[in-house]
């Protein structure tokens, strides 16, 4: 089979098949190119569209986010605000949660048996000592009472005639008329019948007291609970049924945990009957209810806490403080006299420290300050000066030797005007925390 000439390709001299002369080649080559510079263009519009906004972004004032303008890269100052440090008392604090406990709580029961004619008090009353409560049929004790009486009456009559007897046997006798023998055994007689009259008497006294104990009245003062009993009800002597329960509300007590590590401090000023103050505060421990004193403290320490129990005393004439309540105490252990204050808005921390942004020359100074008592919203430092103006806000904007300007529009020292809402970095707020801070003094930046 013969190949046809005409299909056979032309090979040169270099032995190189010749270059396609297809014309239809030629377009596809030109849209691929067509298609590169586009892909291009886009290329160069997006970056400089991105390069743009950027310029823009650092030329606009405080602009540049941490850098841009915000230690004067670009010419700007921190805006900030400020407090000063001041010189001050604080008091060194022991905070617990506390149960108010009554003084006095008198759960009454009857002593006798009978039946209940009268309840003389209301539910929620305030009571004085010796006001009546209840009454019991008195009737069975009153009759038993008139039957010793007469044999008491009796009794005493015997007696008398043996007295008698005994004077007539000595005057016998004095003149020697009858033999001692009989005036001895007169005399014996005598004293039999004085026993007997003397027990009788031990009878009268003890159904008096029975009768006594059908008119209930209150032992101690304070309130009554809600009534336990109605008239007509029958109770039994020495049973378990409550017929009022009495709780003393002026004055009142306060129980609570102290932890041992405080006794140092506490323990000396009770030996000289020095007078703690103590504020019961609500559950929130952020309004007061009573202030009083601390009366002692227990004799042994809870081994599996750690803690002894200690009891303080309130007058509590508005009676705000409730039997049973839960509330939290505040012992005041001491008062530190004269000692540098800041807001602990201004205190902030790292790795190695506490430390507190000094405004001075119009630049911020990191300063490291160890921090002692803190009370609500104010701590006890060392490490600046009474009068040193401190940042109380943008702390992400801050380094050391920043240039700030001091703003006045939100006040100084406002507890939210910086970033971590007037807490600092790891400087938790809001709290009651009252305890010696262990922050150790150091000099690196954040």
């Amino acid at each position: 089979m013969q190949s046809d000439p005409e299909l056979r390709p032309n090979i040169g001299s270099d032995h190189q098949l010749p270059k396609s002369t297809d014309p239809a080649s030629r377009p596809q080559k030109g849209m691929r190119a067509l298609v590169w510079i586009g892909v291009l263009i886009v290329f160069a519009v997006g970056f400089f569209l991105v390069w743009h906004s950027k310029q823009t972004t650092q030329a606009a004032p405080g602009g540049g986010g941490r850098r841009g303008g915000g230690r004067g890269a670009g010419g700007g100052a921190v805006n900030l605000t400020a407090e000063a440090a001041r010189k001050g008392d604080i008091g060194v604090y022991v905070d617990a949660i506390g149960t108010v406990i009554p003084v006095y709580t008198s759960s009454i029961t009857s002593q006798v048996n009978g039946v209940i004619t009268a309840v003389h008090y209301t539910e929620g009353q305030m009571v004085r000592k010796g006001d009546a409560l209840i009454d019991i049929d008195p009737r069975p004790y009153q009759a038993t009472l008139m039957q010793a009486e007469g044999i008491l009456q009796r009794d005493q009559g015997l007696l008398a005639q043996a007295q008698m007897d005994l004077a007539r046997y000595q005057a016998a006798w004095a003149r020697n008329a009858i033999q001692k023998q009989q005036v001895d055994d007169e005399e014996k007689l005598v004293e039999q019948d004085q026993g007997v009259v003397k027990n009788d008497q031990g009878t009268v006294q003890f159904d008096q007291i029975q009768v006594q104990f059908c008119h209930i009245v209150a032992p101690i003062a304070g309130r009554v609970g809600l009534r336990l009993v109605d008239p007509g009800n029958v109770v039994q002597a020495n049973s378990t049924t409550v017929l009022a329960v009495i709780t003393q509300i002026q004055p009142i007590t306060v129980v609570f945990t102290v932890p041992q590590d405080q006794l140092g401090g506490i323990l000396p000023q009770l030996k000289k009957r020095a007078r703690l103050p103590v504020d019961a505060l609500d559950r929130t421990a952020q309004n007061k209810i009573e202030s009083g004193t601390l009366l002692t403290l227990d004799n042994q320490i809870d081994t599996t806490t750690g803690t002894v129990k200690a009891r303080a005393q309130f007058a509590n004439k508005d009676g705000a403080l409730f039997p049973n309540q839960f509330v939290n105490a505040r012992l005041t252990v001491k008062t530190l006299k004269d000692v540098t204050l800041i807001p602990t808005a201004t205190i902030q921390h790292n790795q190695q420290a506490a430390f507190v942004y000094v405004i001075s020359d119009g630049h911020a100074h990191i300063t490291p300050i160890t921090v002692g008592v803190t009370d609500g919203l104010t701590a006890q430092v060392t490490g600046v000066n009474p009068g040193d103006q401190l940042a109380t806000s943008g702390f992400e904007k801050l380094q050391n030797n920043s240039p700030v300007t001091i703003s006045t529009g939100n006040g100084s020292g406002s507890p939210g005007g910086g970033r971590n809402g007037g807490g600092g970095r790891g400087h938790g707020q809001g709290g009651r925390q009252h305890n010696v801070g262990n922050a150790s003094s150091g000099s690196s930046a954040p």
